[in-house]
């Protein structure tokens, strides 16, 4: 048990909560019901974003938690809203998503593995539409559903690459009907997006209503309205809109609820989760997932304009190592001092500063300190940081906890006290769908060019005419790179970005631009994570941390 974890119900009467809006998920978590923010002045929104993800770690949830614990260090009232952890990457390479060392959640097993039940019961949720869409072609086809045309797939909290590409309705006549299918993992699903995005339980309905299955023979869309699912998937996601109360290792409140991936999906937790920290906390301290070319991108011109969200200060998180990666060096060269590597990778680090600043933001850059970085080496981040004018903080929350924390945290303080400026999106929703992807393409990748397949140009076309053209774009792009390929690292220019196909997310309120070769359901390594985790004696064992 961690040192300073206190029961969760105490946490909540610090925070005020009543117990009628407490509901227990043992000692140590629990659900909030809506009544426990009724009536509350909202704090302060901090956005912690990062550079490009390198295989060397970057930490940007560890930095998260870090800095509220530095901000309760020097007596402020942070409150976390971070996402939840899909079992896909603790077992396959990431690891978990409880942050780590000193910066860390509590209780991380539980956290990390099956939590309060959420993504079941999202998966279970968009399981059943699937299933009532198979039974309806069977029982009649009363709507006329085009097997060929179904484009609701099914989910699973797993990376599984054989499911990719799946026949079902083999057997014979009692068995279905054939036709190809696939499966997405659970952090991709239109129903955890269109989750994390609504604002209550009516609005919920409202989205998964028009979630958009498939086609009929005479090509008119068909719902989950029509087919009578909505009901049930309320029924299955009662418990999963309570958002979910737990606290770091040093006693800081959090609230983890949602978890979409940043390279496939908008990377935010849920509105509820931020309104929820918003109103319990002076500080509301959230992450987006991966680099700020794909987690902020999404924040703000998805999140923020659905929700009205507005940010008093941005962290923009980079390591020694991931520099000396996009610096060229191998993962096995990152022990040696190498101030060389650093600066030729800073481009990524200016990039990522630049797109901040297009936000209309002025970021605050958090160098997560590894135990090998030199001196010499952390110099040359903060040299490089005051010469484009970024104030510059050293984060040791990993090693130190809170108080490693507190440099940054006295920061964001000060660049908060400034009256922060108007969000800028990059694109207007108003704007056609092609003129909003190449928009993203080029102000935030750094693209030449864009350029749509045959079936791009033909899903425009088609998302166009059924009603889709005003919705935001949300673009499925590798973590590894601002471009479209993960071996171009560092900052590249003169590239172009191939758009191959597009999928409408009615439900969640955007289309999803499909760039590259990202797919929607990762594999497992050559060695997964899941051959080194165990049960010894009644303890997990082998859950690995950010």
């Amino acid at each position: 048990m961690a040192k300073e974890a206190r029961k969760i119900a105490d946490i909540a009467e610090e925070l005020g909560i009543d117990r009628q809006h407490l509901v227990p998920y043992g000692d140590w978590m629990a659900k909030l019901r809506p009544g426990a923010i009724e009536g509350r002045t909202p704090g302060r929104l901090v956005l912690v974003s990062a550079i490009t993800p390198t295989p060397a770690g970057g930490g940007k949830t560890t930095t998260s938690i870090g800095l509220a614990q530095g901000l309760a260090a020097i007596r402020e009232r942070p409150v976390l809203a971070l996402r939840e952890p899909s079992l896909g990457p603790i077992f396959g390479v990431k690891g978990g998503g409880t942050g780590g060392g000193k910066a860390s959640l509590y209780p991380p097993v539980e956290i990390n593995l099956h939590f309060t039940g959420d993504f079941h019961a999202i998966t279970s949720a968009h399981n059943l539409l699937a299933a009532m869409i198979d039974n309806h072609m069977q029982q009649g086809n009363e709507l006329g559903i085009d097997p060929r045309r179904v484009s609701w797939p099914r989910v699973i909290d797993m990376n599984d690459r054989a499911l990719r590409n799946i026949i079902v309705g083999l057997g014979g006549h009692a068995q279905g009907v054939p036709r190809e299918t696939s499966f997405d993992i659970t952090a991709a699903s239109e129903v955890m997006a269109t989750l994390c995005l609504a604002e209550d339980m009516d609005d919920l309905r409202k989205r998964l209503s028009r979630l958009l299955v498939g086609q009929t023979f005479d090509r008119e869309p068909v719902t989950a309205d029509q087919l009578q699912a909505v009901g049930a998937m309320m029924v299955l996601l009662k418990d999963a809109m309570l958002p979910n109360l737990v606290q770091s290792i040093e006693g800081v409140p959090a609230i983890v609820h949602g978890g979409p991936f940043a390279n496939i999906a908008h990377g935010c937790n849920s509105v509820i989760a931020t309104r929820t920290a918003l109103a319990l906390g002076d500080w509301c301290i959230t992450e987006a997932g991966f680099g700020a070319d794909l987690g902020a991108e999404k924040f703000y011109d998805i999140k923020c304009a659905s929700a009205g969200f507005a940010t008093v200060a941005v962290v923009l998180v980079a390591t020694c190592r991931a520099l000396k990666m996009h610096g060229g060096r191998k993962v096995s060269e990152l022990h040696n001092e190498d101030v060389a590597a650093i600066e030729q990778g800073l481009g990524n680090l200016e990039k990522h500063i630049e797109n901040i600043r297009g936000f209309g933001q002025s970021p605050v850059v958090a160098i997560n300190r590894f135990p090998g970085d030199s001196q010499r080496e952390l110099e040359a981040v903060r040299s490089a940081c005051d010469k484009l004018g970024v104030p510059f903080a050293l984060s040791e929350v990993f090693a130190k906890g809170g108080e490693g924390g507190v440099e940054l945290a006295k920061l964001v303080v000060e660049h908060a006290a400034k009256t922060p400026p108007a969000v800028q999106r990059t694109y207007d929703w108003s704007e056609p769908l092609k003129t909003k992807i190449e928009k993203i393409a080029t102000k935030i990748y750094g693209a030449s060019s864009v350029n749509f397949t045959a079936q791009a140009e033909t899903d425009l076309r088609n998302l166009t005419k059924l009603g889709y053209g005003g919705l935001p774009i949300c673009m499925a792009k590798t973590q590894s790179s601002l471009s479209d390929d993960p071996k171009k690292i560092n900052r590249p220019r003169d590239f172009e970005v191939t758009v191959r196909g597009l999928v409408p997310a009615a439900g969640a309120g955007f289309v999803v631009a499909l760039l590259g070769e990202m797919m929607r359901m990762p594999g497992l390594p050559k060695i997964p994570t899941a051959a080194q985790i165990d049960l010894e004696g009644g303890e997990v064992r082998g859950v690995a941390v950010e």
